[in-house]
């Protein structure tokens, strides 16, 4: 029996977070027909050749739900989503839950270790995917997906269906859509975590607070009806989802533009084409941007907002926006958990390009406490805990992982190391955890050791981040060998084939004779790794 997808704060702050207006009665369930009675003509998607407009938009929300109910899936059931940017992501996601299902949302680069895991750990009835995307068939990951969870039933395929379900034929059937309001205290969605250990954790996220969170970001960001926005990252990620993100856009009645990929030569001409105002990258890509820029023949001067969010900008970088793009940088320090911080667009330069910005609700309470728990002064580096109305209070089915990531109160201990300034500024220091940020993507230390300590030729492994110009930390692989060491490019092409997501392959791999170890032969793995990025980073200097 599946476990419960439950998100629950205590009475009092739930009265608190209703008292003053944050959390409210509204639900993702009559979202887009309430959007659709008032904007119906307007725009809500681009995507290819695609344009439909709010009307079309809602009706197909429908037909998926329809479709999704006729498969026998019951409402609260799970259903995992992996699908790229394409207008059918809105239409699938809408419909999920239009019907009273529950979206697992998953990358387009995760692969069978990843999907396995989410299926088994949600305790999903059904998976939608793309039939193929950047030259990888997604309908070969189903099958093997399916055979290692019995619990999955279903396998819905936007595209070419092969042996599965073609989303493209359900129907229309009102008779079967729910006429009820959802209760705004449920489950509404389930994100993923980067995953500080093993693999990643479920967030459940209810419509109260995810809605609050959108709410709270659309004025913050200049979202209006106006606004055009660029879906440019992946938006399975909270960052493009709801920082304000697409469904920030559509609350506000904006039109949101899908990019399949984020690169100048595909984001430019969209831009342009579109009217695009609001945007969000990571810094490797802002970086490719800022070098493009100068050289496109594309105009640009519609882009009033970059938000650069997911890994720590660089000031010096951060400082290029205005004179290059034209428009005004907007940074963002957020996590699936909760808390989102986000300079404003009127902040002074100095605090746009030199801090991550101060947390977007009155009621997001920040704690910057040193090893021994005790606060610091502003200023001072510390560790970053937080709660507050859109917060979460617990994983998914993990009392491991919920009693070390809160604390009895219900604090998230985020795992950053930031120091905070006057006016609540946070400028980010790093990562507490032994746990990498390359390019946006968390990945966890332990788990990719967990692969490389299954190669026959690999005694040991340790896996630590280093600091990148481009991808701000990449990954580097301290192995010791077991027999004959195998080429670097060998064990990365083994590691492709453990159908993991490639951003998880080490970028780096150094083999070394042992690891230092205490005068009784112990180390903990923390400090081996810190250890052997400190060497490495001091080789580098020296170099």
């Amino acid at each position: 029996m599946n476990a419960p997808l439950t998100q629950c704060w205590p009475t009092s702050f739930a009265e608190r977070y209703q008292a003053k207006g944050y959390w409210t009665d509204e639900t993702f369930r009559f979202l887009l027909p309430e959007r659709a009675a008032t904007h119906g003509d307007r725009i809500a998607v681009v995507g290819g050749d695609i344009r439909w407009t709010y009307a079309e938009l809602s009706e197909r929300a429908d037909i998926a739900a329809a479709g999704f109910l006729a498969l026998g899936l019951q409402p609260g059931d799970r259903v995992i989503v992996q699908l790229p940017n394409i207008p059918a992501f809105l239409s699938v996601t809408f419909g999920l839950f239009r019907a009273g299902l529950i979206p697992v949302f998953t990358l387009p680069a995760h692969r069978l270790t990843e999907i396995t895991h989410f299926a088994r750990k949600s305790g999903a009835a059904a998976y939608v995917i793309a039939d193929r995307h950047d030259g990888f068939d997604y309908r070969l990951l189903a099958d093997a997906v399916k055979a290692d969870v019995p619990a999955l039933r279903h396998v819905i395929v936007v595209g070419d269906p092969g042996d599965h379900v073609a989303f493209d034929a359900f129907a229309a059937d009102p008779d079967r859509l729910p006429s009820d309001q959802a209760d705004p205290s449920d489950v509404a969605l389930v994100q993923i975590s980067g995953g500080s250990t093993g693999l990643s954790k479920l967030i459940p996220r209810t419509h109260r607070d995810y809605l609050y969170s959108i709410r709270a970001s659309n004025p913050i960001c200049g979202v209006d009806g106006d606004s055009v926005y660029l879906a440019a990252l992946p938006v399975a990620h909270n960052f493009p989802m709801s920082s304000p993100g697409i469904f920030g856009a559509l609350y506000a009645g904006a039109r949101v533009v899908m990019a399949p990929q984020p690169t100048p030569d595909i984001a430019f001409p969209l831009i342009a084409r579109e009217g695009v105002t609001i945007t969000g990258l990571v810094p490797p890509l802002a970086l490719l941007w800022l070098q493009a820029a100068p050289r496109t023949s594309h105009d640009l001067a519609s882009l009033q907002v970059l938000q650069v969010g997911g890994a720590k900008f660089m000031p010096e970088a951060a400082r290029r926006v205005r004179p290059v793009l034209g428009c005004t940088l907007q940074q963002v320090f957020g996590m699936a958990e909760g808390l989102v911080n986000y300079t404003r667009l009127d902040d002074p330069e100095e605090i746009i390009t030199e801090t991550q910005g101060r947390a977007m609700s009155p009621d997001d309470e920040v704690l910057i406490l040193d090893d021994a728990g005790d606060p610091v002064a502003d200023g001072e580096t510390g560790n970053l805990l937080t709660r507050g109305p859109y917060t979460i209070r617990g994983y998914h089915d993990d009392p491991v992982a919920n009693a070390r990531a809160f604390t009895a109160d219900g604090f998230y201990r985020t795992g950053d190391v930031v120091k905070r300034l006057p006016g609540g500024y946070l400028v980010v220091q790093g990562r507490a955890t032994d746990h990498i940020n390359r390019a946006g993507e968390k990945i966890s230390a332990e788990e990719i050791e967990d692969h490389l300590l299954a190669h026959p030729n690999i005694f040991d492994a340790a896996v630590v981040s280093i600091p990148d110009a481009f991808l701000g930390e990449r990954s580097c692989a301290f192995l010791i060998a077991q027999g004959d060491a195998p080429r670097p490019a060998d064990i990365k092409a083994w590691m492709r084939g453990r159908a993991i997501a490639a951003f998880k392959i080490p970028d780096q791999i150094i083999f070394v004779p042992e690891f230092a170890t205490t005068a009784v032969g112990k180390i903990s793995r923390k400090e081996l790794r810190a250890s052997l990025r400190a060497t490495l980073l001091a080789q580098e200097n020296d170099a």
